[in-house]
């Protein structure tokens, strides 16, 4: 029988460049020690084992609670409930652009 080991949530990795800053996403992992012994670093696109056994539904499981979100998901959500704010009417719109002539 198969056991899970250690399970990594998916991450944004930060690397500084020339012009800012990347963010890369590393997905969630985990390491599985396989009933042949060797312990292998798994993820929901590869769940098999160099001997040829899948994992597939112990990786599955294991992976089910790892959810992350994206870094600025906070100041997305938050400038979608303000979007109303920043909206104006084209009757506003066409009114401000004759007043500027």
């Amino acid at each position: 029988m198969a056991t899970v080991i250690e399970s990594i949530e998916g991450h944004y990795d930060v690397q500084a460049s020339s012009y800012g800053e990347a963010y890369i996403w590393c997905p969630a992992n985990t390491v599985v020690e396989c009933d042949c012994g060797q312990r292998t670093v798994l993820s929901g696109s590869h769940t098999v084992c160099s001997c040829g056994a899948d994992h597939a539904a112990l990786v599955r499981e294991a992976l089910a609670f790892l959810r992350v979100s994206h870094p600025w998901e906070v100041d997305y959500q938050e400038w979608r409930r303000n979007l109303g704010e920043f909206l104006i009417s084209e009757e506003i719109y066409q009114w401000e652009l004759s007043r500027l002539d």
